[in-house]
């Protein structure tokens, strides 16, 4: 029995954090897929436990008492040493458990990832993995995630951030487009095509290299269509609508049979960096540990993938 309650009491503290970094009993609900009253049940027994008042909560706000306060920093730190348990007792180092829940840009997600992915979770059976497939920079607690894989963001120096790889990138365009103007020369001539935005990194202008070490040269563009999706970019040029800045990997197979014209070859996009991001934390699961390491070591080796250059 003492051990059932002291199991009780965890879950009791998981919830109090989850409320605090949530915001809201509605939002830790929807975070541990569990109902508002649940949640709310949960709270007044830890209250009731601790003997003090620990949330003051309006019909518009939810605030923290002084107890509260000191109750949410101790339930941290009883939180990540019962992970710390979960790992180090419950299984082998190498074993990792539970759910380690990854969000992924949807152009990586649905391809380039999957055969890893898949040979992670052959090798550890025992783990299971949410993968959610979006372009948005990750908020970790409100999303509920681990970890997320980032082409080209900026990162947030509140979290922890590992370079992976980097994506190279390339100017295409589809013959008919290129039939309708004279062939360009110089990275200036660009500015005379209607254009494709993937608005995620570029939108007014392109940046070209002639060779790394030069300064680039600014080309102001006019777009005819601007998109967040990858896959929409690439299509439209196909269609022959406009030339766009794509990454290398979508459009190899395209370039070879002729559907779509390397333009330019000479000057380049810089390459977008990929990283691997997740929360500052006291203490990170093994299960998280052993993704990271996945990670590092398969990104530059898949296709239209390079290792980041110094």
């Amino acid at each position: 029995m003492k051990r059932t309650e002291r199991i009780d009491r965890v879950e009791l503290m998981r919830t109090f954090v989850r409320i605090v970094e949530s915001g809201s009993l509605s939002g830790a609900a929807r975070q541990m897929e569990t109902t508002q009253a649940t949640v709310s049940r949960r709270l007044q027994s830890l209250e009731t436990l601790l003997g003090v008042r620990l949330l003051l909560r309006t019909t518009h706000a939810t605030k923290l008492t002084d107890d509260g306060e000191r109750c949410y920093q101790h339930a941290r730190k009883v939180i990540d040493s019962w992970l710390v348990l979960e790992d180090e007792v419950g299984q082998s180092e190498d074993e990792p458990v539970g759910t380690l829940r990854v969000r992924a840009p949807h152009a990586f997600g649905q391809e380039q990832l999957l055969v890893p992915l898949s040979q992670f979770l052959t090798r550890y059976p025992q783990l299971s993995v949410d993968w959610m497939l979006n372009d948005r920079t990750a908020d970790f607690l409100s999303d509920n995630i681990d970890c997320a894989i980032r082409v080209g963001a900026e990162i947030d120096p509140n979290t922890v951030s590992v370079l992976l790889a980097e994506v190279p990138r390339c100017v295409v365009a589809a013959p008919s487009l290129l039939a309708q103007y004279t062939a360009p020369e110089t990275p200036e001539d660009l500015c005379a095509f209607p254009w494709i935005a993937l608005k995620s990194f570029y939108h007014q202008h392109i940046e070209l290299f002639e060779g790394m070490s030069e300064p680039p040269k600014r080309i102001a563009i006019s777009p005819r269509l601007s998109t967040d999706s990858l896959y929409v970019t690439r299509n439209m040029a196909l269609s022959g609508l406009g030339l766009a800045v794509v990454s290398s990997w979508t459009v190899e197979e395209d370039i070879r049979e002729g559907r779509l014209i390397h333009v330019l070859p000479g000057w380049q996009p810089a390459a977008l960096p990929v990283h691997l991001v997740y929360p500052w934390s006291r203490y990170y699961p093994a299960r998280l540990r052993r993704f990271l390491e996945m990670m590092r070591e398969v990104m530059p080796q898949i296709a239209g993938m390079r290792k980041p250059i110094p």
